[in-house]
């Protein structure tokens, strides 16, 4: 796998590296147009020159598709966890255990918003949780709270003794008053005036 990334990264770099030299020879004129049309009148007139071009062609693009696939799959495998069960595999979608955790804090007063993000490698399961707190509260007790309860519920739900990394970080202090008029005023019902007649 680290063989074919050195070697795709060669071969964009190259591709790249040739492709920039070229534009810059065009627009500064160091090769004239001449020699450029008697180049490509080689080219075009000896099919070894368009053999060997035709075939690097298609490598290169072979090996675009082949990390497109490659990149795909990574990102589709790290996006979910699979296990096995007696009767086949049994894979979980991230994006579930992360809205799962959000409903597992929710019973907490202390935060007033988290956001997970799972990440799953062959080290284990990797939690991180942007979180929002009320200034009132004690930050090292309650993230500590938030990594126990976050790491007890993963465990319970996934079942894997694979080892899971809970990390917090605050992102932003709220105050309790300004959060309970801010609510208050999104229930208070607002009364709406109509002038003129409405036609149905």
């Amino acid at each position: 796998m680290r063989f074919l990334g050195g070697l795709t990264l060669f071969f964009y770099t190259l591709v790249f590296f040739l492709v920039g030299g070229l534009f810059i020879i065009i627009a500064l004129e160091v090769a004239p147009i001449d020699a450029i049309k008697d180049a490509l009148d080689l080219i075009y007139t000896t099919p070894n020159t368009r053999l060997i071009l035709g075939i690097t062609g298609l490598l290169l693009i072979f090996i675009s598709l082949l990390v497109v696939q490659i990149t795909m799959g990574k990102i589709q495998r790290e996006r979910t966890i699979a296990f096995e069960n007696p009767d086949g595999q049994v894979t979980i979608s991230l994006t579930a255990i992360e809205d799962f955790i959000k409903r597992s804090i929710k019973q907490l007063p202390e935060v007033k918003e988290l956001r997970p993000f799972v990440r799953a490698n062959k080290k284990g399961i990797t939690i991180k949780n942007r979180v929002t707190l009320f200034s009132d509260v004690n930050i090292p007790e309650t993230t500590e709270k938030i990594q126990n309860i976050v790491k007890a519920r993963v465990q319970d739900m996934v079942g894997v003794e694979e080892p899971i990394t809970i990390r917090v970080h605050v992102i932003k202090i709220a105050h309790k008053d300004e959060a309970s008029k801010n609510s208050h005023r999104e229930d208070k019902p607002q009364s709406t005036q109509f002038r003129g007649s409405i036609e149905y």
